[in-house]
């Protein structure tokens, strides 16, 4: 499937959540955060439970963590691994080919351990920036259709 159609089903299905901007904002911002922790095959479980929790948006949860996908994936774990072993003092060697937990649990509990430390504190940022923008165009959007009715 090339880019500009997921990009284009991506659009539709943005357009498509219903809720108020706050429900619908923290939703995608714990599914992007969610998608930087290299907790690969668990993102979307993860996220929508921590939706559920929070009582945000499932379905945006969903869509947020498309925000890991083949290409930002290995700058993600390479900068998880970075992150938590400065914090967590591990001197372990980086295997880019450990994408699942339970690969990089075969190198060792400390690997794993730096990786999701880092993964959480490298996924702060985005996690955040996803919620402004995602309120802000969520309003927009519902600005727009009120409009038109």
């Amino acid at each position: 499937m090339n880019i500009n159609r997921k990009f284009r089903e991506f659009v539709v299905r943005f357009k498509q959540l219903n809720g108020n901007p706050h429900y619908i904002a923290l939703g995608m911002a714990i599914g992007v955060f969610i998608s930087i922790t290299p907790t690969i095959p668990f993102h979307t479980v993860i996220a929508v439970a921590l939706a559920f929790i929070c009582r945000a948006s499932k379905p945006a949860a969903m869509i947020g963590v498309w925000f890991s996908n083949p290409i930002t994936i290995a700058p993600f774990y390479y900068g998880s691994y970075k992150i938590g072993a400065l914090l967590t003092g591990v001197r372990l060697p980086f295997d880019g080919s450990c994408l699942q937990i339970s690969q990089m649990l075969e190198h060792g509990y400390e690997l794993t351990v730096a990786m999701l430390v880092g993964g959480i504190i490298l996924a702060v940022i985005p996690g955040i920036a996803a919620y402004w923008v995602t309120r802000k165009l969520m309003m927009r959007i519902q600005r727009r259709t009120l409009k038109k009715s």
